[in-house]
């Protein structure tokens, strides 16, 4: 037949090392239905200062596929919390072929239809604390693409009628499609009349959602008489694929029949006509429906050209078995972003002995799978009346499992995954947090037994109550107190996830085996706050050299600096006086700023121009980019250069170095100038999130320490004091050497050492 053909892709961006669900890059896909095939083109490249970037490490790349929601993914194999079910995906590592680019290939032969999430990382690095802007780094770009290929005009069958086929000898199958509605418990797929060279050489494949595969259900018809496939509990509201294959190797046509009927579980032992409205047999109202039962026959559907009434005999197991109990719904409140809860009517649910209570949660596409599905069960232990019962629950995607035995409860079967929920006098609470859950209906079925000395046996007399809370949640307990649950975006696509501190990991922030201890959190604040005492003596020498307005300067950034850290730590030892940003501001405007008027005030200009011109400077470039290096390394560049201006021009001026003195140079501009840069080396290439604390604080140390050094002695008035009273022929005349250049005593306090003879 004809085949279709669609292309999709997504501009690359930039993978980052992995640390958290929120460091990953997600993708999202949307393949149509019917598709038989799916083909993603996964390419990698590597950039460094917008070229090629094939000196870069080759690092590998890893790639997580999953259907219907993202990936809940765990390459550092840390500690899920309690309770918590994880649902499992596809993980594929890129290689490096070329030095610059790669490319793999991930081939899905029918892939289920509907939404696609790919997720992608980097290994976890080492935790390096990086200035940005001090050098081109590697970055690693990835761009995955699809291409989806599908049948046009795939024949549809209608329950209850026959449709016709010749399988010409070129052919190979024959690919069908049946809706199945909800409230069905049964699907009956069978091939009559089958006629061929060797008997009835024909495989018969059924599937949900998608086109049948190697591993789907089979039947050999060579072998079974009559060639007939049943599916117990199918999925409500999809469509069933059927296959009939011929064996390879066999000549000439054949020709065979094909029929589909579906059995409502409301009318066990009939099977299900085409025209019967199935809300209508179960005495229910039809909103407790769905948008299915239009399938079912509202208007009789319009027979297939080669189709004619043929009713089948379906097997019919005992009513019991086979009784299709109503489905309640829930009330679904919206509150905010994957905030939701979901409300029954009543305060308590009530589980009588002889059948199940079975409730529906509707989760919708895209809006609802980036949260946390949690379900709660609370038992009214008052409620059993003595009675040694369990009420047990099932949660089940797209149908509800209702067991037929009364001596167990199962919860999955070979083609159905469920969960499993238990209450009793003992243990009267159960959770289950499901992340990432996918969408559609989600089916909870409630069933109480006794326990005896025999097992599990319905209870008599005895109706149950339990307290049902469903909701959805953003993230698992809001990441507990050691994490924060951030909500993230790609294109138009939102999800959230948790950012773990403190050394804490895990998908809810609850793995503690690398966590820091209370003593470890209150000695790293304490470094790093109190470092900042160091300065005082730069504060002491501003006061003494009456220097009042750095001395201020210097105060402003010992203050900030001290609230700023003990705000930004990661654990619960922290205080916070302001909001976060103006202590970040402040303290990165007040180092900056005392820098600047250090260096100013060492080349002995007018400073309050430069001062204020530093300020305005400063903080346009601290609000362009707080982290940039050249906007916080600019201006610092730009008040050295004035410095060195105005040295050199004293230098020419006076026709010696400025400062003259060895002895200034050699106790305290160059042990301030080798303290700074010791400071900037340590800041800049050995500061990690490991050593953070104590390598920040030695920072702090070194910086104020650097200042006491450099910063000058002041400035005293030059020139002569003017000539003393004329004594007979001879006069004498008092000069003031320059005590500034010197810097070896206070000025103030300089005595007379030359006398020149006028």
């Amino acid at each position: 037949g004809l085949f279709m053909t669609d292309y999709f892709t997504h501009t690359p961006r930039k993978l980052s090392p992995f640390r958290s669900f929120a460091s990953i890059e997600l993708f999202h896909f949307h393949i149509p239905e019917d598709t038989v095939i799916a083909v993603w083109n996964l390419i990698t490249f590597k950039e460094q200062g917008g070229t090629f970037g094939d000196q870069c490490p080759d690092r590998s790349i890893t790639v997580y596929f999953r259907s219907g929601a993202p990936s809940v993914i765990n390459p550092l194999h840390m500690h899920f919390p309690r309770d918590t079910a994880v649902p499992g995906s596809f993980a594929l590592t890129l290689t490096w072929t070329l030095p610059n680019r790669t490319t793999g290939v991930f081939n899905v032969t029918s892939p289920l239809p509907g939404d696609w999430f790919l997720a992608a990382h980097l290994p976890k690095d080492e935790g390096k604390i990086s200035v940005k802007g001090l050098y081109e780094e590697c970055q690693y770009l990835f761009q995955p693409q699809l291409i989806v290929q599908r049948p046009v005009n795939i024949a549809t069958l209608y329950p209850g009628y026959i449709t016709k086929q010749s399988m010409a000898p070129h052919n190979h199958s024959c690919l069908y499609k049946v809706f199945v509605p909800s409230y069905t418990l049964h699907v009956l797929v069978e091939v009559l009349r089958c006629h061929g060279a060797e008997g009835c050489p024909l495989w018969l494949r059924v599937r949900a959602k998608a086109p049948p595969l190697h591993n789907s259900t089979a039947l050999d018809c060579q072998e079974h008489t009559p060639c007939q496939l049943s599916l117990d509990l199918p999925f409500w509201q999809h469509w069933y694929y059927v296959l009939v294959e011929k064996h390879p190797g066999v000549p000439g046509t054949i020709s065979f029949q094909v029929t589909v009927q579906l059995t409502d579980c409301s009318r066990p032992s009939l099977a299900h006509p085409p025209f019967l409205p199935s809300s209508a047999s179960m005495n229910m109202p039809r909103s407790f429906g769905s948008a299915g039962e239009l399938a079912l026959g509202d208007s009789p559907p319009p027979a297939s050209p080669n189709g004619m009434k043929h009713p089948v005999p379906i097997p019919t197991a005992s009513p019991t078995s086979e009784r299709c109990w109503p489905v309640r719904p829930t009330l679904r409140n919206e509150l905010d972003t994957f905030s939701v809860h979901f409300y029954i009517f009543g305060p308590n649910v009530s589980v009588p002995p002889d059948r199940p209570a079975v409730f529906v949660i509707n989760l919708l596409p895209v809006l609802d799978n980036g949260g946390v599905l949690n379900l709660e069960l609370q038992l009214n232990v008052s409620s059993l009346c003595g009675e040694n019962a369990t009420v047990f629950g099932c949660l089940n995607h797209e149908v509800p499992l209702m067991s037929g035995d009364n001596a167990s409860v199962i919860c999955e079967t070979e083609s159905l995954a469920g969960f499993l929920l238990s209450v009793n006098a003992t243990a009267s609470l159960s959770r289950l947090r499901i992340p990432y859950p996918q969408t559609g209906s989600w089916y909870l079925s409630l069933r109480s037994l006794c326990a005896t000395e025999h097992g599990f046996e319905p209870c008599t007399n005895m109706t149950a109550e339990v307290y049902l809370h469903a909701y959805l949640s953003p993230c698992i307990n809001d990441c507990g107190i050691y994490g924060q649950c951030k909500l993230l975006r790609t294109n138009n696509y939102l999800y959230a996830a948790c950012e773990c501190k403190a050394g804490w990991n895990g998908w809810g922030c609850t793995d503690n085996a690398e966590a820091f201890s209370y003593g470890f959190q209150l000695l790293s604040t304490l470094l790093l706050c109190l470092s900042n005492i160091m300065f005082v003596p730069p504060v002491a020498i501003a006061i003494r050299s009456h220097y009042l307005l750095e001395a201020a300067i210097y105060i402003f950034t010992m203050f900030f600096s001290t609230f700023y850290h003990a705000c930004d730590q990661p654990g619960i030892v922290v205080f916070c006086i302001m909001e976060y940003d103006v202590l970040q501001f402040c303290d990165f405007l007040g180092s900056l700023m005392s820098v600047w008027v250090t260096v100013i005030t060492m080349a002995r200009l007018q400073p309050m121009v430069l001062y204020l011109l530093g300020a305005m400077l400063l903080s346009m470039a601290l609000q362009m980019d707080r982290h940039g290096l050249w906007n916080l390394l600019g201006p610092s560049l730009f008040a050295l250069g004035i410095m060195v201006i105005a040295w050199t021009a004293r230098t020419i001026q006076r026709h010696h170095c400025y400062p003259p003195t060895w002895k200034r140079w050699a106790f305290y501009l160059c042990p301030g100038v080798l303290i700074a840069v010791a400071a900037v080396l340590l800041y800049t290439f050995v500061e990690t999130e490991e050593n953070y604390f104590y390598i920040h604080s030695i920072w702090h140390l070194l910086i104020a320490g650097s200042v006491g050094f450099l910063l000058p002695p002041r400035a005293k008035p030059t020139g002569c004091l003017g000539p003393l009273p004329q004594r007979k022929d001879c006069g004498y005349q008092l000069c003031i050497n320059k005590q500034e250049e010197l810097g070896l005593v206070d000025p103030a306090v300089a005595s007379i050492n030359s006398i020149c003879t006028s």
